[in-house]
């Protein structure tokens, strides 16, 4: 870094400062403006945008529809939150953080926030793809909560100062990027012993890792994989591969998608909408 920085005695914000999403960020929390939610016919309302985070739950919800559990179907609203959406009324009502995705369960009149606590909800409501084995919930707890501390490291650690700051920074890259190479590490050297991420058994923590580390390796995220050496993470680009496969993760990965070069499904409201893309 060329630039010495002296931080202030007091932060103050500067609403122009903050690169691509300055115009959405901001210190406070709270609605900007009044909007209520659409709500569809299906039990489950889900807000939300096919970023990693929110590809987690839309993956869940179709692995259980595909395993029969026919309660679980959705209506699927898009949350842009370029335009800010995430700050209407109705969504900081389901989740004040003002993050997706966010989850409206209308038979019991619920909301869940966070991604990992709508995964676990889900599981434990329909009683799929988290056992009731207590070492095994165990292991694919831990695991779905190293997904939900390491993340940040990915996306807003590396993806910002790698894809989206304004300047490019030596120090913060090298940071994150050695931070993030370890976790591919830790990754990779479970997966060389199992066949998923907590044993052999596929999980909710698979679904919580595989948007964010296996769109990593898969080229799909931040342009890096190069930069990363993926190739030298052999097993967890065969676990990456081996669950781009499952019909329920193609459809997940395609739900809420409004971005980006491919297939897009901006709102997803019954298993038809699939039928133009062959899914």
């Amino acid at each position: 870094m060329t630039n010495n920085y002296t931080p202030p005695k007091v932060w103050t914000w500067d609403s122009e400062n903050g690169g691509k999403f300055a115009h959405i960020n901001r210190p406070v929390s709270g609605a900007t403006h009044n909007k209520a939610m659409q709500v569809g016919k299906h039990p489950l309302q889900l807000y939300s945008l096919a970023t990693p985070n929110g590809v987690k739950v839309t993956i869940m919800l179709e692995e259980l529809l595909l395993a029969g559990h026919s309660a679980a179907e959705y209506d699927a609203w898009l949350i842009d939150i370029s335009k800010g959406d995430q700050f209407a009324s109705g969504f900081v009502e389901i989740n004040p953080n003002s993050k997706i995705p966010a989850l409206l369960d209308t038979t019991n009149g619920m909301r869940i926030f966070e991604s990992g606590s709508i995964l676990v909800y889900l599981a434990d409501k329909f009683n799929a793809f988290l056992s009731k084995d207590l070492a095994k919930r165990t292991e694919v707890m831990s695991w779905l909560f190293w997904q939900m501390g390491s993340a940040p490291f990915l996306g807003g650690g590396f993806g910002h100062f790698y894809a989206y700051a304004p300047e490019k920074y030596e120090y913060p890259i090298n940071r994150y990027a050695m931070e993030v190479k370890r976790q591919l590490d830790v990754l990779d050297k479970q997966l060389a012993l199992h066949e998923y991420i907590a044993g052999d058994e596929y999980s909710i923590a698979d679904m919580a890792i595989w948007p964010w580390y296996g769109g990593l390796v898969l080229g799909q995220l931040y342009n890096a994989a190069e930069f990363l050496d993926v190739q030298s993470y052999s097993h967890v680009l065969r676990w990456a591969k081996q669950l781009a496969q499952r019909p329920a993760v193609k459809r997940g990965h395609l739900v809420n998608r409004s971005f980006g070069d491919g297939a897009q499904l901006p709102e997803r409201h019954n298993s038809s909408d699939f039928i133009p893309f062959n899914l």
